[in-house]
């Protein structure tokens, strides 16, 4: 099996593990915490998505990859129409992997109301709710279908 096929299927687990945290779990618990957990998960799956698209097209020689990750990330922001993904799923790719990076990073997490609140450093806050992580669940199915599909009508 091809690398990229491996990462294809690496994303559609992923966000199938987020969107039964999200919709089944989640309801259940009712643990707010939990959405970290959905929001890791969700990254998992779109770094996957990025790399079966970079290394499909890496495969048919179209392009080069970096050791760099910004540097591949830019590769796909350049082939990101060729895979019908418009500027604002773009704009969700790159505030999902934000958001992801902030939670790794961040000194100090906290639960207000219905949603879990991120301090990064600065004293910035980030927030994330059950409603926005649903619209994310949905806009990474999207990107799996759309990478998935142009992918195999390539081969």
């Amino acid at each position: 099996m091809e690398k990229y096929q491996e990462s294809l299927e690496t994303a559609a687990r992923a966000i199938q593990i987020a969107d039964h945290m999200a919709y089944i779990t989640f309801p259940l618990v009712k643990e707010k915490r939990l959405l970290l957990k959905i929001l890791s998960e969700l990254n998992s799956s779109l770094i996957s998505i990025i790399n079966a698209i970079l290394q499909y097209e890496y495969s048919q020689k179209r392009i080069q990859l970096y050791k760099d990750a910004r540097e591949n990330f830019l590769t796909f922001k350049h082939l990101a129409s060729s895979y019908n993904i418009n500027p604002e799923q773009m704009k969700t790719i790159i505030e999902i992997i934000q958001l992801a990076e902030k939670h790794q990073k961040s000194p100090f997490e906290f639960v207000k109301d219905d949603k879990v609140v991120i301090m990064a450093n600065g004293m910035k806050s980030y927030t994330i709710t059950i409603e926005k992580i649903k619209v994310y669940i949905i806009e990474a199915k999207d990107l799996i279908k759309k990478a998935g599909s142009k992918i195999k009508q390539q081969l």
